[in-house]
């Protein structure tokens, strides 16, 4: 029986890399899919795409920085589909610099879209999970969290702040059944990657020489996400909430380096 089977999944940014692959995943366990993005284009097509191969799925052009966005995207899901049993937060960006160099609008422009925007979601969404008598979410973070990199003062500030969000919000909803958890996930190998990679000048070999830091030779795939996503999102985990999986990978022969 697939893990997901008859479930209602909204993922926001599905329009590719990591969102996408969690998407894909959800699709693969049965569960029908509205897709969130606010690339048409790319939403559009992954949508197609999962329908073309028997699964139900929807595009909504969602840009979580809008409040009537936001809701809209939920209750359209709930409109077509019946039904909200898991919300994948996982729409963000990640704009560099340092904490002298970020601009209030910077900073306000990535709490918008990576603080903000999962919250305004979930409030929406609770409502039509308390009616159901339960559900997932699940918060999409990094291992920035904790830390951070210098040239990610904005970021990793946000991901620290949907991390107590996560917690917070896992203890008031579990009176609901309703479970909050969180994934950071580590350097992975998505094409936004590769474009911010080739802006700050480290050529096409830079994956190369990623890859020899990592202890499994490799970057995180959006795979590895929506596995873990899969595991959250399903009765696998039905007495988890409150949790944060970190899915590091150190460089070789050091400490921790975000």
């Amino acid at each position: 029986m697939p893990r997901l089977a008859g479930r209602v999944a909204v993922v926001t940014g599905a329009g590719k890399g990591m969102g996408e692959g969690i998407a894909r995943a959800f699709a693969s366990e049965g569960a029908r899919i509205v897709i969130g993005d606010r690339d048409e284009a790319s939403g559009q097509a992954v949508a197609a795409s999962l329908a073309g191969a028997g699964t139900p799925a929807l595009f909504v052009r969602a840009d979580v920085r809008r409040e009537g966005d936001c809701r809209a995207l939920i209750d359209r899901a709930v409109a077509e589909f019946g039904r909200l049993d898991v919300l994948v937060n996982n729409a963000g960006i990640n704009t560099r610099g340092n904490l002298e160099e970020t601009s209030a609008a910077t900073w306000d422009d990535v709490f918008a879209i990576n603080v903000r925007g999962p919250f305004l979601c979930m409030q929406q969404a609770v409502r039509y999970m308390r009616a159901g008598k339960g559900g997932s979410i699940v918060n999409i973070g990094s291992v920035n969290a904790y830390i951070g990199q210098p040239n990610l003062s904005a970021y990793s500030a946000s991901k620290g702040a949907l991390m107590t969000l996560t917690k917070n919000s896992a203890s008031y909803l579990s009176r609901y059944r309703i479970r909050v958890n969180q994934i950071n996930p580590g350097w992975t190998l998505t094409p936004s990657e590769h474009e911010v990679k080739l802006k700050e000048g480290k050529g096409e070999e830079w994956l190369e020489a990623a890859v020899r830091t990592r202890p499994f030779g490799r970057l995180l795939a959006p795979r590895d996400i929506a596995l873990a996503a899969v595991y959250l999102a399903s009765d696998e985990s039905e007495c988890v909430t409150g949790s944060v999986l970190d899915l590091e990978q150190y460089p070789v022969g050091a400490p921790p380096q975000w």
